[in-house]
């Protein structure tokens, strides 16, 4: 439970930087690409293996990194499309109610059971994350837009599912580190390609403020993604309790840091979605060591 509470830290702090990416006018695309540098490099400072390049393509992982790269910049890309046509909210919800595609991914592919109380949780989880986001106010919007909150709804629970698939079939626990390190480098590069061919049209300068908002955002974004990947190898914890406890934790967990660090404020109804997170993630939780007990 460590490396869930760890991942879910690491998470929320990665939404506490955005944050901050707004308040001191930091580019985000430019940092995001700093971030996923950083992120690669950290891994491979955490990997205590002898490091021989040459032989990281031919990991059976090796694909699937890559690919996962390319979806990390296709999904922030949709993300922050959803933010801006239709509001942060809206993006929160759609990719964190994504949970629902590892859960049902780890019942049909790993043959894990879910009791009467992880099912109940997981429903209230979904609430919680609908609650917990809400903003009262309309959204105005051309009809293609909401697509984007189905897309990265999509997309998210891929990655997700993508993630529990490679750490079971495919990776040894020593091998963390270094997947983590080339799934980043892997965004990087590609990150970087449209970066450059942006900058042809117009060219970019170095920005001190983009560079230390992508290293603040490059270390907890590597261990939210090393820590979960740790979580799911409890031997305690089904994929689908992880993924919950995990997205719904973290919607709570952003939210209270909001109210702490920015003065956000709430509506009744997000305080009921962070009531009706603790109530998921204890069902979930319990639901799980019963099933281990019986």
């Amino acid at each position: 439970m460590v490396y869930l509470f760890l991942s879910v830290l690491a998470s929320s702090l990665i939404f506490v930087v955005f944050k901050l990416f707004g308040i001191y006018k930091v580019q985000t695309l430019y940092a995001i690409i700093v971030n996923y540098i950083t992120a690669c490099t950290v891994g491979l400072l955490y990997y205590d293996a002898p490091l021989i390049l040459v032989e990281i393509p031919q990991k059976s992982w090796f694909p699937g990194a890559v690919a996962l790269g390319l979806l990390f910049i296709l999904i922030f890309s949709l993300i922050a499309a959803t933010s801006q046509k239709l509001g942060v909210s809206v993006a929160s919800v759609a990719t964190k109610m994504s949970l629902v595609i590892p859960v049902l991914s780890g019942v049909y592919l790993y043959n894990e059971a879910l009791t009467l109380l992880e099912v109940i949780g997981i429903i209230l989880a979904l609430f919680a994350v609908y609650f917990a986001s809400l903003k009262e106010r309309k959204i105005k919007a051309k009809k293609w837009a909401f697509l984007l909150p189905l897309l990265a709804f999509l997309g998210s629970g891929l990655i997700d599912t993508s993630i529990k698939y490679f750490q079971e079939f495919y990776m040894q626990e020593d091998e963390y580190a270094l997947f983590s390190a080339t799934v980043f480098a892997s965004a990087a590069v590609l990150g970087g390609i449209f970066i450059l061919t942006k900058s042809i049209k117009k060219p970019m300068g170095i920005n001190f403020r983009n560079v230390l908002g992508g290293i603040c955002l490059g270390v907890p974004n590597y261990f939210s993604i090393y820590f979960l990947l740790k979580a799911l190898q409890h031997p305690m914890l089904t994929s689908a309790s992880v993924f919950t406890i995990n997205n719904v934790a973290i919607v709570m967990l952003s939210t209270l840091l909001g109210i702490v660090l920015f003065k956000e404020i709430l509506s009744l109804k997000n305080w009921l979605g962070i009531g009706l997170a603790i109530i998921s993630i204890v069902l979930v939780a319990l639901g799980d060591t019963i099933s281990n007990l019986l």
